[in-house]
């Protein structure tokens, strides 16, 4: 569709009048700081407001700068994460910071060059730093955007897609207003969230829905179009939860599957195994199978765990430390458990526990 140049500059004034009509106060709004903004692109990425919101006030009072992240020891960084989910956000937050305090003396990028440059820093995240804290007049692409132009302008092309992203693109960066390209961005983003939803939107008091393509041909449900699915894996976990006296056997995660840098106990991943397990050679006793069974979702994956709890005699202690330290494991004192940085999974069995 061919639109012209004024249509453009109607469109983007409308959601800016609706935005400054509708403000939302939000703690990294009205600051140029691009560390906040940052801080702010990375923990919402794939989470909702409400969620990230209390990830935003914990990072800034722990770590208040830059350098104060960069110092910080990668664990604690986790542990602070603890919860939010895609933990390779945390892992490549703390990188990025150590990158921008070493390398480029504390100071982010100006421009949106620059920052693309950033380890976890895509043109969506670039793109919002360089227009909130730097002026430049780059056009952000999240879902939120996609929707709307979508809808408004009847774009029926597939958003998971390989050329959407730049189709889309192209578009917002002709939208977006030279003179206040921080605050559209902010305005869009926000237009998205909040009125042009995903499901069962308002149109009737939108005030695009008089020149709104979706909502003149009754496409409002068909747009976006999006055609590819992302396959899910199902797995069964089984997890040994392992004690000797007041210590507890974990495992840290290694890179190449999920939760890369977090803590879980030793694992089976099928159903219970009948087969003998290795602390037979340590005299375990089962001492109870958990009923409950534990369903956690990911992005792509569906995983199904059960626990079983397993005590080790203490006069076995000292073989079970040195069998731990040549397969990898760890020995914890139970005081010290809520110090490892775990997944959500583990917190909500160890929740269940009383722990």
């Amino acid at each position: 569709m061919n639109y012209k140049d004024s249509e453009f500059q109607a469109f983007s004034h409308q959601i800016l009048f609706w935005y400054r009509s509708n403000p939302r106060d939000l703690p990294w709004r009205g600051t140029q700081d691009p560390y906040k903004i940052w801080l702010s692109e990375i923990i919402l990425q794939q989470t909702r407001v409400a969620q990230g919101l209390p990830y935003y006030y914990k990072f800034v009072n722990q770590y208040p700068t830059v350098k104060d992240l960069a110092l910080a020891p990668q664990e604690e960084v986790l542990r602070l994460w603890q919860g939010l989910g895609y933990y390779s956000r945390a892992r490549n937050l703390h990188s990025c910071a150590i990158y921008i305090y070493k390398e480029l003396d504390g100071k982010f990028p100006t421009s949106y060059e620059g920052l693309l440059k950033l380890k976890g820093v895509g043109s969506y995240t670039a793109s919002a730093i360089a227009s909130f804290a730097f002026g430049e007049a780059k056009a952000v692409v999240d879902g939120n955007v996609f929707r709307v132009l979508a809808r408004y302008f009847g774009i029926e092309t597939d958003i998971a897609s390989s050329k959407a992203k730049k189709e889309f693109e192209s578009l917002a960066n002709k939208i977006i207003p030279q003179d206040e390209p921080g605050e559209f961005n902010q305005a869009i983003m926000d237009f998205g969230s909040r009125q042009c939803v995903p499901l069962n939107p308002d149109c009737e008091s939108c005030p695009l829905s008089g020149s709104c393509f979706a909502k003149q041909q009754n496409m409002v449900k068909e747009l976006p179009v999006k055609i590819n699915k992302v396959k899910v894996k199902e797995r069964n976990l089984h997890y040994y939860v392992v004690k000797c006296g007041n210590e507890w056997v974990w495992k840290k995660r290694t890179s190449g599957d999920i939760w890369e840098g977090l803590f879980d106990f030793p694992l089976s991943e099928k159903e219970k195994p009948t087969k003998a397990h290795p602390w037979e050679d340590f005299e375990a006793e089962e001492i109870q199978e958990y009923p409950k069974k534990y369903r956690h979702i990911l992005s792509h994956q569906k995983l199904n765990a059960t626990f079983s709890e397993l005590e080790i005699p203490q006069k076995n202690k000292e073989k079970l430390a040195a069998w731990c330290e040549e397969e990898g494991f760890l020995l914890v004192n139970e005081e010290q458990i809520d110090y490892l940085a775990k997944p959500k999974l583990i917190v909500n069995f160890l929740t269940d526990q009383g722990i």
